[in-house]
């Protein structure tokens, strides 16, 4: 059965195209749009992908607006499917303020947006979205965000690095976040989010742009750890 993703967009999303882009580069298959504003997701789908962006403005707090959508309703009923969904910097910010992800984006430490690629390691490299990727392998993913600084108190992160739901972290100082942590997992792993940016690292014209293209084995791993389910 072909590949199906949803890729939602809220107002204010700028990397709604640039997610479906990504997936189909990687799939083959076009990915869905969804709008925020819609009751429902399409059927049978293996992905929702909530994108980048600023969604109602970042008004409020980044994320809690969209959280409130019409369509988050069906997202968090698929999520309680175990459909796999994944939220990359705003969309990390949604599913946070949607309660599908434990912590906060917070204002990233020394108050500046940072755009750049940075170095990330997998921390748990026996999950859905990260199963592709050795231990201690350094990867290159852009970021772009103003508030990007993950928290969580101090039990909250123990009991994610205890339970192996640390996805990624920062190799080198990006944003201030808690005990370096780039992407969370849900406690049944199902639902992933993260500040870089893997579908801007996807082509290899990227290397040379953005310094590699490993963004695409986040979206690879999706695919091979579905096939082999």
């Amino acid at each position: 059965m072909a590949f199906r993703a949803a890729v939602i967009t809220f107002p204010g999303s700028n990397c709604d195209r640039d997610m479906a882009t990504a997936l189909e580069a990687v799939s083959g298959q076009p990915a869905l749009t969804v709008w925020h504003g819609d009751a429902d997701l399409p059927d049978r789908l293996d992905l929702v992908a909530l994108p980048g962006g600023f969604s109602y403005g970042d008004y409020l707090r980044s994320g809690a607006m969209a959280a409130m959508s019409p369509i988050m309703r069906a997202v968090v009923a698929a999520a309680d499917r175990g459909v796999p969904v994944l939220g990359v910097c705003n969309g990390f910010q949604v599913l946070t303020e949607a309660r599908l992800l434990p912590g906060a984006l917070m204002r990233n430490a020394g108050q500046r947006f940072v755009c750049r690629t940075v170095m990330l390691t997998a921390a748990n490299t026996d999950t859905l979205f990260t199963h592709g990727f050795a231990a201690g392998e350094i990867l290159r993913i852009p970021v772009a965000h103003h508030d990007g600084n993950y928290f969580a108190d101090s039990e909250t992160l123990d009991r994610l690095e205890g339970e192996g739901l640390v996805a990624f972290r920062y190799a080198e100082a990006v944003n201030g976040s808690a005990r370096d942590i780039a992407g969370v997992l849900s406690d049944n792993g199902r639902v992933m989010g993260m500040m870089p940016h893997p579908e801007r690292a996807i082509e290899p014209a990227a290397v040379a742009a953005l310094g590699g293209d490993d963004g695409r084995r986040v979206f690879a791993n999706i695919l091979a750890a579905l096939a082999s389910a």
